[in-house]
């Protein structure tokens, strides 16, 4: 101010002592308006500095939160494929013409139900003349057995008919024991798959008929890190999401884990089994699997309430002071992170309540107003439900 009034003087100074010559009115006029420059700069400054020192800045709106202790726990992810409990290409054991299908497409079926018969009429055949043969033998026997009895036959005669007669006993259980491959079964329950044969159709050994597929249960394997060995374990519950399906989940247990480590991977490959009550899981599907691991009680926060500088994790406070509400920044330990939450291990006590949006708007120490509060934030929700029914899962 004491600059502005020392040019002033000296413009007015100038103005008034000095003579100019005439026709140099322009330089009275550009005198004039330096006048006028300086008079508005000098009302200026003042005003702007009224403005800067004068009136307290009004608080910042935010949105809160409250810190809350909950079931939380480490999950590993890993995608799989599904594969039924049992299944098999069903085919033939001999080479011979179909006489009859006895499925249809789709089919459930039951262990020993009859698929298909296959023409048999020359093993028949052959039963029906050994079957005579062992009569035959058999009598032949029992005479020269009864004739041994009186000495009148050699004891290397009745040896000989007992050895033919067992040969043609065990050749009729040969040709009935073939005679089964004629007729193929359901090796076990399931389902069949599409019909690849009709009647007439010659077959031969290892030729497809159709599938069956055991699907009450579903095995789905997957490959875990071996850094996280010591967290698996037979029964531990697992969750399948597949796409199709869209957020139903597919609760099952770990059943076995392999013996080996894979030497280039690092990982092991784990089985679980899923229930399939209704049948919608097929084999192939790809499925992404989530298990749980390390659960336990822990301080969680939303991840929005974050403030990260340099390496070092923060989030503000909220606490009442002289009647304001004020932010203080709070230095956190962070332990695990799940979508839109964070574990805090350290730096906050439960029921502490945070800025959890806005924080970008304000400094240590600014005064706040919560615009709103949330209870507990939609991602922190979520993953409670979850941990909620995983934990269900296990007490199952």
């Amino acid at each position: 101010m004491q600059i502005i009034g020392s040019v002033l003087r000296s413009v007015i100074y100038s103005v008034r002592f000095r003579k100019y010559p005439k026709g140099n009115d322009n330089i009275m006029k550009l005198l004039k308006l330096v006048c006028i420059g300086v008079l508005g700069t000098a009302g200026f400054v003042p005003m702007a500095y009224a403005q800067k020192g004068g009136g307290a800045k009004k608080p910042t709106p935010v949105i809160t939160t409250t810190v809350i202790k909950s079931e939380f726990a480490d999950y590993i992810e890993a995608l799989a494929t599904t594969k039924s409990n049992e299944s098999v290409v069903v085919t033939a054991d001999e080479s011979e013409k179909v006489t009859a299908v006895h499925f249809e497409d789709g089919q459930i079926v039951k262990k020993g139900d009859l698929l298909v018969t296959l023409d048999k009429t020359q093993e028949e055949a052959e039963l029906r003349a050994a079957m005579a043969l062992t009569a035959e033998r058999r009598n032949a026997y029992n005479r020269a057995k009864g004739l041994s009895g009186n000495s009148a036959l050699p004891k290397a005669t009745l040896q000989t008919r007992l050895a033919e007669l067992k040969q043609s006993q065990a050749d009729t259980e040969a040709i009935k024991a073939r005679l089964k491959n004629y007729e193929v079964r359901a090796p076990f329950d399931g389902v069949l798959g599409l019909r690849e044969i009709s009647v007439g159709t010659l077959v031969q050994p290892g030729d497809m008929i159709t599938t069956i597929d055991d699907l009450s249960q579903i095995k789905v394997d997957f490959s875990v890190p071996s850094v996280f060995l010591t967290a698996l374990k037979p029964n531990l519950p697992i969750v399948g999401y597949v796409e199709a399906f869209g957020d139903r989940e597919f609760k099952g247990v770990i059943k076995t884990i392999n013996t080996q480590i894979d030497p280039v991977t690092r990982t092991v490959r784990v089985r679980a089994i899923l229930p399939n009550d209704d049948g919608v899981l097929k084999p192939g599907l790809l499925m992404s699997i989530t298990l749980s691991k390390n659960q336990r009680q822990s301080l969680l926060i939303p991840e929005e309430a974050l403030v990260k500088r340099s390496d070092k994790n923060f989030v503000f406070s909220v606490n009442e002071k002289d009647g304001a509400l004020i932010a203080q920044q709070k230095e956190i330990q962070l332990g695990s992170r799940q979508p839109g939450v964070v574990e805090v291990l350290s730096g906050l006590n439960e029921g502490e309540r945070i800025v959890s949006h806005g924080v970008s708007k304000i400094r240590n120490g600014s005064a706040v107003m919560i615009r709103a509060e949330e209870n507990v934030d939609a991602p922190l929700k979520k993953l409670l439900e979850q941990n909620a029914q995983t934990s269900s899962n296990a007490g199952e």
